[in-house]
């Protein structure tokens, strides 16, 4: 089955430490919740290759499996799109004048 693009839109998210493991999560300042959790490629969560703090693009649409816990979901086999923080900084600004 394909993906519906229409359902999916660019989210920045970064790696953190939470309860000892590497978790994924949204970026303060958009329109979900840095508490919300992220299921993407494990390759980001791994510290060996993205130092704990980095920040990628995904692209992601907010989901739940079967009425459980809303979560975002990207694909796994989307490329890897590292963020510096001038990215971050200038993607949170456009999806700031973006808004209603």
């Amino acid at each position: 089955m394909a993906r519906d693009t229409y359902a999916y839109r660019h989210v920045a998210v970064e790696s953190r430490e939470i309860g000892g493991a590497v978790e994924i999560r949204p970026v303060p300042g958009q329109a979900f919740s840095p508490g919300l959790a992220v299921q993407c490629s494990r390759r980001l969560a791994d510290v060996e290759r993205y130092p704990l703090g980095s920040r990628f693009l995904l692209f992601a649409k907010l989901t739940d499996r079967l009425g459980g816990t809303p979560y975002l979901y990207a694909w796994h086999g989307d490329a890897d799109v590292p963020m510096t923080p001038a990215d971050v900084k200038k993607f949170l600004g456009e999806f700031r004048r973006g808004r209603i």
